[in-house]
């Protein structure tokens, strides 16, 4: 007789997630991976004493170091260096903390012949300070580091990748060898580090896109400039058309503006004085004009042009609030090194809206614009995100306009998302230089953060072009300005939508939301007659008419990731039905053909799965 199973007294519980704090989160993360970077260092200058160090800081998830090398590292090299580090570890190094005078740190410098070093001197300050593993190797570092080396699990820290990094981020500089790193307090958590990472290749967007034919880059083109495939534009056009119908149900009003405009524009806004570096350069008739400054310039952002619409006429303040909204494309000259498929590109188009309200109407029209950005997420199916209020560094000078202006303008946003009760954190720093912003960051499947939505409040740009309505009392007044973008970019929301959704896009977003599979040729006219009604009805409808088993036909389907897949055999034509298999509910047996488009609209009208 067979045993049976020993059955547990206590019920079985699963496992808790395991937690992956980020460095920012973590000050004892914070020092392993600083200290870490130190040890990959000194294991590389032991492996290749040629080798020399410029700076090493700590990541969210690890850390990395600039090497300047004559030949690139290899993977064999990377596993040499770590192998390396182990020894150092296994050492029980002690990390000391030395200061000292800047002609003692010079002199030092200069005796072990590291020139990056001495640049990186010049531009620290008071006080100096050196720190040693052991007796055998030093940086300058400004800390926090671990105690000793042996508070590293060298079980828990892994060398991943060699990239090429610009001294200095400057293309005309020596480029260096950046090694990759990370570091965990246990190997547990550097195991599922790893699993998140398996996941977030198959989540990539940049290979899904390929798969699903959605984008494509060209070298002729450019770097950061992508190219919508027919199925790409498919989902960017749904995008902008469910926002503008959305928009049209709240009062805003579709306007236009040109790809350029002359440089004066941008100086009035102050873009051209605080951005000038991330724009693309001036294009000018001669060199005098561009000794001058008289030129043109790929507009970075779209609000000047919607700020010279507002004031080609006196508005009354029963004109306000004035929504106007634009899928404006915008180009920023993003460095070569930190374009990264669809998230960080060049050229790019914004949902961009501006609105111009009396002082009185702030305070609505901002809540009835997080409204607008709410029901967006929900329609997209994301939901964790959080508040972030973008503030004003007041210890920085790359912002405009007065303290009286930026604490009224922060106290808006701070009363809006308080009166919403939203959780919410405060950001100082990360304000735009016109005016703050509540930024909507969203946590995706993997717990990377991005940020989305976004609303800022302007109280300085109405001042800069002498904004003007006609109020009440018929005296002149200034209006306040709402910038706004639900979306923040077609590019990089379609980006994350690809990951989280792994390609597997909801009926009423996907390129293709149904395909009719047809067992064998006597069906295809059926299958046609039937692709046609659907299409009448706005449903994107396709038939597979490449004579392939049914099998493989299911297959090819399911790789596409279409939602809908309907086969019809001699009993489906004979019944006026299809035989219905849907990737969210599976098989749904044979439902008649008005059935199957009537769901099929119902659930594309309300944003739902068939």
């Amino acid at each position: 007789m067979d045993k049976q199973p020993v059955q547990s007294a206590e019920p079985s519980q699963e496992a808790a997630p395991i937690k992956l704090p980020k460095t920012s989160e973590s000050e004892q993360l914070k020092r392993i991976r600083h200290t870490t970077s130190h040890v990959m260092a000194m294991a590389v200058q032991k492996l290749f004493p040629k080798a020399q160090v410029t700076i090493g800081p700590s990541t969210e998830t690890g850390f990395y170091y600039d090497f300047d090398v004559a030949e690139p590292f290899t993977d064999k090299d990377l596993k040499d260096i770590k192998k390396e580090m182990i020894k150092i570890i296994n050492k029980k190094l002690p990390v000391i903390r030395e200061e000292v005078t800047r002609q003692e740190a010079e002199q030092r410098i200069k005796t072990i012949n590291e020139p990056y070093k001495l640049e990186i001197l010049e531009g620290i300050s008071e006080p100096i300070t050196l720190y040693h593993l052991g007796e055998q190797w030093w940086d300058l570092c400004a800390g926090p580091h671990i105690e000793n080396t042996s508070e590293i699990n060298p079980k828990a820290i892994e060398l991943e990748t060699v990239a090429g990094a610009y001294w200095r981020g400057d293309e005309t500089k020596a480029q260096l060898q950046r090694i990759y790193g990370t570091a965990w307090e246990t190997p547990e958590q550097l195991a599922e580090y790893k699993r998140r990472k398996e996941e977030a290749l198959k989540r990539d967007h940049r290979k899904l896109g390929k798969e699903l034919g959605l984008f494509v880059f060209s070298d002729l083109v450019g770097p950061g400039l992508p190219l919508w495939t027919p199925k790409g534009t498919l989902i960017r056009s749904t995008l902008e058309d469910y926002l503008k119908q959305e928009q049209v149900k709240r009062g805003y009003q579709g306007v236009v503006t040109p790809h350029i405009a002359r440089i004066d524009l941008f100086k009035t806004s102050g873009h051209w004085q605080k951005y000038k570096e991330d724009m693309f350069p001036m294009m000018a008739d001669d060199q005098e004009s561009a000794e001058k400054e008289m030129g043109f310039v790929l507009k970075p952002m779209n609000c000047p042009f919607h700020i010279q619409i507002y004031k080609s006429e006196l508005r009354s303040y029963r004109d306000l609030p004035m929504r106007l909204a634009e899928f404006g494309t915008v180009y920023r000259y993003e460095q070569s090194g930190e374009l990264g498929g669809l998230t960080r590109v060049r050229g790019f188009t914004v949902d961009d809206s501006h609105l111009f309200v009396t002082p009185e109407q702030l305070d609505e029209e901002f809540l009835k614009v997080v409204d607008l950005i709410l029901t967006v997420f929900r329609s997209l199916q994301l939901k964790n995100f959080k508040a972030r209020l973008s503030f004003r560094d007041p210890a920085s000078d790359k912002y405009i306009g007065t303290d009286e202006v930026w604490e009224k303008s922060q106290g808006a946003i701070r009363k809006a998302v308080q009166t919403l009760g939203m959780d919410y954190f405060e950001a100082p720093g990360e304000a735009a230089f016109y005016g703050p912003k509540l930024d909507f960051i969203f946590q995706d499947a993997l717990e990377r953060e991005w940020q989305l939505g976004t609303v800022q409040v302007d109280y300085n740009l109405p001042e800069r072009f002498e904004l003007e309505y006609v109020a009440e009392d018929g005296t002149r007044k200034r209006p306040v300005m709402i910038h706004r973008a639900p979306f923040g970019s077609l590019e990089r929301l379609i980006g994350i939508l690809i990951e989280e959704y792994v390609g597997d896009f909801p009926l009423w977003l996907a390129p293709v939301q149904v395909r009719l599979l047809p067992v064998s040729d006597p069906q295809l006219e059926y299958v046609k007659e039937v692709v046609d009604k659907m299409k009448m009805m706005g449903i994107r409808a396709e038939a597979d008419t490449s004579g392939e088993r049914l099998g493989k036909m299911i297959r090819n389907a399911e790789t596409q990731k279409i939602p809908v897949m309907a086969v019809v055999g001699a009993k489906e034509v004979e019944s006026n039905t299809l035989s219905i298999r849907t990737r969210a509910s599976g098989e749904l047996g044979a439902i008649s053909v008005t059935d199957v488009i009537d769901k099929v609209t119902e659930a594309i009208t309300n944003h739902t799965n068939f």
